[in-house]
């Protein structure tokens, strides 16, 4: 079973833009009360969308580059990652099943 994996700006390239994989992005920080609601959201369809989706967690706070490279304002933010490029973004809390209605389009 998958599980969310941390990204830093130093090896996004590499895990998150190198990847042929449907990678949604999570951006966000200890201090945010709507990230740490989102978490266990996404920890659940990291393990329900094993093969199909994976998680990545940039922490905004300890790697500003990335977030600034992808113009993030506010958190959390879901950036949408398919073949290394982001193809969606979402932006705050939401539930699981409007998450995943937003996310499915972009299974193959």
């Amino acid at each position: 079973m998958s599980k969310p994996f941390a990204v830093t700006d130093q090896d996004f390239q590499q895990k998150v833009l190198e990847s042929q994989d449907l990678i949604v992005t999570d951006f966000w920080a200890e201090w945010c009360g709507p990230c740490k609601m989102i978490a266990p959201i996404l920890e659940q369809i990291a393990g329900e969308y094993d093969t199909q989706i994976k998680i990545a967690k940039l922490d905004v706070d300890h790697n500003p580059s990335t977030a600034m490279a992808y113009g993030v304002m506010s958190i959390p933010t879901l950036i949408v990652f398919k073949g290394g490029k982001p193809v969606d973004r979402i932006v705050g809390y939401m539930p699981k099943d409007r998450l995943v209605a937003k996310l499915k389009p972009h299974l193959s």
